[in-house]
Formats: structure tokens, sequence, C-alpha cells
């Protein structure tokens, strides 16, 4: 599993699962923003499952869903992506389109050069 892909309705489905920590069939489709049928809900989750990124425990009658890959280990797949495909392998360039939103409050600005900082020492050791 290095490279992590998910197509949009599975995308929604997993960060609705990172969100929840665990959520059954009908706990996923009430939390999602596009009403799906039950059964397109539990075959989303049936094909995460069949990927890998879910696994699924006996609650009661139903199933509990929970998510066997870490958001952050996707996102970092998404974002190589996105740098590779985008700012053509360039960290560099990626970095500056991301600070230069304006949206972005000191704090936020703040904790990355925070990060940076701490980033800047672990390669210095």
């Amino acid at each position: 599993m290095s490279d992590i892909y998910f197509p949009p309705r599975e995308l929604e489905v997993m960060s609705i699962l990172w969100r929840l920590g665990s959520a059954t069939v009908a706990e996923v489709r009430e939390a999602l923003d596009e009403k799906l049928a039950y059964t397109s809900v539990l075959s989303a989750l049936q094909t995460l499952e069949e990927k890998g990124y879910v696994r699924h425990e006996a609650h009661g009658r139903a199933y509990r869903y929970l998510p066997t890959v870490g958001a952050e280990r996707a996102g970092g797949s998404a974002i190589a992506r996105i740098r590779d495909a985008i700012f053509h392998g360039s960290a560099e360039r990626m970095f500056a389109q991301f600070v230069s939103d304006r949206d972005l409050s000191r704090d936020d600005l703040e904790r990355m050069r925070r990060l940076l900082a701490d980033r800047l020492e672990e390669e210095d050791k």
C-alpha cells in the first residue's frame, strides 16, 4: 500500500471514517453530503475493505467499519501526486503556492514556520 488513491466518493467515505473513528453504513450514509442509497454506501465500504483501507467488526446486527490507513498516510500520497503532476516535482513551488494563500492566518503561518524550523533541526542532527 505505498501509493494510496481514492476516487472522490471513496475519499468522502474515508474522510467520514477518519473523523468519526468508525461508523456503520447508516452512520456513513447520514454524514455524506450527497444522499446515496444504503446499497451504494455499502458497496463503497466493501470496495474500500477489498483494497485493504478499512475493516469491519460485528456490532449487533450491523457492521462497524474502521479505517486501516491513516489520513496522514493517504494525504502524503495525494500530496506527492499533486507535487509531481502540477508542480513538476518541485516541493518549493508547491510550498510557495500554498503559503501565498491569503486566507491563512498569522497563527497558521507561525505554526508552519515552527514546523519548518523543527524539520531543519532534525536534518542538522
